[in-house]
C-alpha cells in the first residue's frame, strides 16, 4: 500500500510528494508535520506497482490495467484501508495537536491585532519586514529644528517616520542567542523569537553549580551616558517569577518599571509577580507588600524584599514598582503627557546608589525600548541641545534585538520629546507656588520665565481636532449643541444607548474627562436644552452618576444659559424618567438639592445630589477661592459615600467654568496627595479632551489663585498631605 501526501503551498502550484510505508509512516508524518504554512491533502492510491501523480501545471498519467484477480485484491485492500483510516486518523490527529500545540504559526489568517501570532499556546512576536532603504543613515537633530522636523516627518500619514524606522538595523549582526536557545531554557522565554544576546544577557548566580540556573530573558541596556542603566526584561511567567526576583535582588535593583497590564484583550501578557497584600516567597526571596497608590496613568507599589539564604536572612531592601496602566491595547498613548509624568516619577523615585532599573512590558522590546529611548534622549537634550533617536535605537538594538518594535512607537518617541522641548517641566512644589505666581504676574520677568499671558497663549496652541467631531456635526445632532464651537470629540464622547427604531439617539454633547486617580471620573457637558433634558437624565442613569455640579444660573445677562431640568417642588417627568425633589439647603456659596430619579420601564430609583454653585459672577471670575474649595470638598465627600461613579459637571457651554472646576479638582487632589501641582499640564490635558476647557486667561489665573488660597488655609503641609 502506498500513500501519497500532497503538500501544496497556498501561494503557488508547488507540490511535494512524500511516500509513506504502512501505518507507521503515516503516523510519523502526521505527528511530525511539515511546515504549518503548507496545506495538506491526503490521497490514497492502491496499485500493484504504479503511483499516479497529478501536477498542477500539466497532467501526465501512466496506468496499468490490473487483472481481474488483482481487482478483487485491490478492492479488499481498499475496504481495509478505508476502515483503518476511519479508526486511526481521528486518534492520530488528536495526538498531533496535543503534541504540537506549541508549534509556531505563520499563516496570515491568524494575525492578532496587537502584533502577535499565536496557535494553541505559544506566541511569537511579529518582526515587521524591513524596507529596501535599510542602509540609509539619519543624523542628530538640533532642538531648534525639532518642531519643523517633526512636522515634516508626520506629513503624509507619517511616511518619513516609517521610512526612518524601517531603516533601523534589526539588531547586532555578530551576536548569538546560544544560551537562550538551549532546550533547557526554551520554557523560560515568553516569545521564542525574542531572546537576549549572549554578550549582553543578565547572568544569575548559579544554584548548586547548575549552569542552566543562570538564565533569564533579560538584557543590560545603556542609558544616554550611563552603562547598564537599565535591564530590559520580558514580563515574568509563572515559571520565571523566582528568577525575576532573584535578578532584582542580585542586581541591587530598587525600581521596577512595568509597561503592560496583566491581561490585554483577554490575552495573558504578564504573570502577577507581586503580592497584593501580605508577603510571598518566590524561591529564596521574600516579597512583602508595603504600600500602593493608584493614579489615573500609573500605580505605585512598594515592597520590602529580603533574601532568605542558607546562612540566614539578609538585610531587607525597599523596591518600588511603577506600573504604567494607560498604554492602550492598540497603538500608543493618545498623548505623551502621562508618559512624561511617569518618567519623571521614575527618575525621582530611583535612588542614586541603586543598581539597574528593571524595565519590562510583555516581550521586553516594544514599550520597554520606547521608555528607555525617551529617557535617554531627554538626558541628551539637556547636555547637547540635540537628540539622536535613530543613532540611539541602533546602539541599544546591539544589546537587545527589536527594541522599539513599531513605527508608531518610534514616532511616539519624537512626539514625547517635542512635548518636553516645547513645554518643559512645569511641575511645582507647593512651597515654590508663591514665588512662581510673582514671576507670572511680573511684566519684567526674565525671558526664560514666561508671564501668565504667555503661558496661557501656549495653551491656545493646542489644536482643535475638527476631524474628530463628526458625530456632533451630523445634521441630526446639530440642534442638540448649545454652542457650535464646543462639540465633543468622537474618541471620548459620552455614548448613550440607542433608542429602538430611532437613529442618532446615542448622542449628547458631553465628554469623559479623567480625574487625578480615576479614568473618566468626570463628565463635562453643556447646560441641558429644553429638548435634551431627557438625554441628560438618561446619561446620568446609564452611567450610574450620583453627583451633578452646576456652575451657571438659568439666566445671565438676560440670556438663557440652561434649561431648568429639575422640579422646583414635588415631581417632574422627562420622558421615561421621573424626578422627585426631596429637599434642598443653602451652603454658603452653593445650594444642595437631594432628588430621587426613577426610571419608569424598570421601576428602579436612584438618589442624586445636585450642587449648584452661585459664586460665579456673570462677568469675570469669583472674587475668592474659598467657595470653590468648599464645593469641591463637598462633592468629594458625596462621591465617597455614593461609590465614585462619574461626576456630571456643566456650566452653559460646558467648557470655561466646567474646565476650571475639573482642573481645580484634579490640581487640589494632587496637592493633597503629593504636595505638587502642574496647572499648565492639567489644563492642557483637559483641552486635548474637550475644546476650550478653561476658556480665558482670567479663569487660568483663577486656578493658580485657588491653589494659593488652599495652601494658605492649610499652611501646615502635614494638614493636607
Amino acid at each position: 500500500m502506498w500513500t501519497v501526501l500532497w503538500v501544496q503551498n497556498p501561494k503557488g502550484p508547488v507540490r511535494k510528494r512524500i511516500r509513506l510505508s504502512g501505518c507507521y509512516g503515516l503516523l510519523d508524518q502526521l505527528l511530525n508535520p511539515v511546515s504549518s504554512a503548507w496545506n495538506f491533502t491526503m490521497v490514497l492510491f492502491l496499485t500493484a506497482t504504479i503511483i499516479t501523480l497529478h501536477n498542477s501545471s500539466h497532467e501526465n498519467q501512466t496506468t496499468e490495467n490490473p487483472t481481474p484477480q488483482g481487482a478483487h485484491v485491490l478492492s479488499s485492500m481498499l475496504v481495509i484501508s478505508l476502515l483503518l483510516i476511519i479508526i486511526v486518523l481521528p486518534t492520530v490527529y488528536f495526538l498531533r495537536f496535543r503534541n504540537h500545540r506549541k508549534a509556531l504559526v505563520t499563516s496570515v489568517d491568524k494575525k492578532i491585532p496587537n502584533g502577535f501570532l499565536e496557535d494553541q499556546g505559544e506566541q511569537t512576536v511579529v518582526l515587521l519586514p524591513r524596507s529596501a532603504s535599510s542602509s540609509k543613515r539619519y543624523f542628530p537633530i538640533s532642538l531648534d529644528s525639532l518642531e519643523d522636523q517633526f512636522r515634516i516627518r508626520s506629513a503624509d500619514d507619517c511616511k518619513l517616520f516609517r521610512e526612518e524606522f524601517n531603516s533601523l538595523p534589526c539588531g547586532y549582526q555578530h551576536s548569538f542567542f546560544e544560551v537562550a536557545s538551549r532546550v533547557i531554557n526554551r520554557d523560560k522565554n515568553r516569545y521564542p523569537n525574542i531572546l537576549p544576546y549572549d554578550h549582553s544577557r543578565v547572568l544569575l548566580t548559579q544554584i548548586d553549580g547548575y549552569s542552566c540556573t543562570d538564565y533569564i530573558n533579560a538584557s543590560y541596556i545603556d542609558g544616554y551616558k550611563e552603562k547598564d542603566k537599565f535591564i530590559a526584561a520580558q514580563g515574568p511567567m509563572h515559571n520565571t517569577v523566582a528568577d525575576f526576583w532573584r535578578m532584582v535582588w542580585e542586581q541591587k535593583t530598587a525600581t521596577i518599571v512595568m509597561l503592560t497590564n496583566l491581561k490585554e484583550r483577554k490575552e495573558d501578557k504578564c504573570y502577577q509577580y507581586w503580592p497584593d497584600q501580605g508577603c510571598w516567597m518566590y524561591g529564596n526571596v521574600r516579597v512583602a507588600a508595603e504600600d500602593f497608590t493608584v493614579l489615573v496613568d500609573y500605580t505605585i507599589r512598594k515592597f520590602c524584599v529580603q533574601y532568605q539564604g542558607s546562612d540566614g536572612p539578609r538585610a531587607p531592601c525597599l523596591v518600588t514598582q511603577l506600573h504604567f496602566t494607560n498604554w492602550p491595547d492598540f497603538g500608543v498613548p493618545f498623548s505623551p503627557i502621562g508618559m512624561l509624568k511617569f518618567l519623571k516619577k521614575v527618575k525621582t523615585v530611583n535612588p542614586s546608589y541603586a543598581g539597574p532599573i528593571v524595565v519590562h512590558c510583555s516581550a521586553g522590546v516594544g514599550r520597554t525600548g520606547t521608555f528607555i529611548v525617551i529617557d535617554a534622549m531627554i538626558d541628551m537634550m539637556h547636555v547637547e541641545r540635540r537628540l539622536d533617536v535613530f543613532g540611539f535605537v541602533t546602539r541599544i538594538r546591539e544589546q537587545r534585538s527589536q527594541l522599539v518594535q513599531t513605527d508608531m512607537q518610534y514616532s511616539f518617541i519624537y512626539q514625547a520629546l517635542l512635548e518636553y522641548y516645547l513645554y518643559g517641566d512645569t511641575e511645582l512644589d507647593v512651597s515654590s507656588l508663591e514665588g512662581h505666581l510673582q514671576k507670572l504676574h511680573n511684566t519684567r520677568a526674565p525671558l526664560e520665565r514666561l508671564g501668565l499671558e504667555e503661558e496661557f497663549r501656549k495653551l491656545t496652541n493646542v489644536r482643535i481636532m475638527k476631524e474628530n467631531m463628526r458625530t456632533g456635526n451630523l445634521p441630526a445632532n446639530m440642534k442638540k449643541n448649545r454652542v457650535l464651537q464646543i462639540i465633543p470629540y468622537d474618541f471620548n464622547r459620552v455614548i448613550l444607548s440607542m433608542k429602538r427604531g430611532q437613529e442618532f439617539t446615542d448622542y449628547i454633547n458631553a465628554s469623559f474627562i479623567d480625574g487625578y486617580r480615576q479614568k473618566d471620573y468626570f463628565i463635562a457637558t453643556q447646560g441641558p436644552l429644553s429638548h435634551t433634558v431627557e438625554d441628560f437624565w438618561r446619561m446620568l442613569w446609564e452611567y450610574r452618576c450620583h453627583s451633578i455640579v452646576m456652575l451657571t444660573e438659568l439666566k445671565e445677562r438676560e440670556q438663557d444659559k440652561c434649561f431648568q431640568y429639575w422640579p422646583a417642588e414635588g415631581t417632574a417627568t422627562f420622558g421615561d424618567y421621573t424626578l422627585e425633589l426631596k429637599g434642598d439647603a443653602l451652603c454658603d456659596t452653593f445650594t444642595l438639592k437631594d432628588m430621587v430619579l426613577t426610571y419608569g420601564p424598570e421601576k428602579q430609583s436612584r438618589h442624586v445630589r445636585h450642587f449648584h454653585f452661585h459664586g460665579w459672577p456673570e462677568i469675570g471670575i469669583p472674587a475668592e477661592g474659598k467657595g470653590m474649595i468648599n464645593i469641591i470638598a463637598s462633592v468629594q465627600r458625596q462621591q465617597q459615600q455614593s461609590g465614585n461613579h462619574p461626576i456630571i459637571v456643566h456650566c452653559s457651554a460646558g467648557a470655561g467654568r466646567t474646565g476650571t472646576f475639573i482642573a481645580l479638582s484634579n490640581i487640589l487632589e494632587r496637592v493633597k496627595a503629593e504636595g505638587l501641582l502642574d496647572v499648565f499640564q492639567t489644563v492642557k490635558s483637559l483641552r486635548m479632551k474637550r475644546p476650550h476647557m478653561v476658556q480665558t486667561v482670567e479663569q487660568y489665573d483663577f486656578c493658580y489663585r485657588v491653589v494659593q488660597d488652599f495652601v494658605d488655609i492649610f499652611s501646615d503641609y502635614a494638614n493636607f498631605k
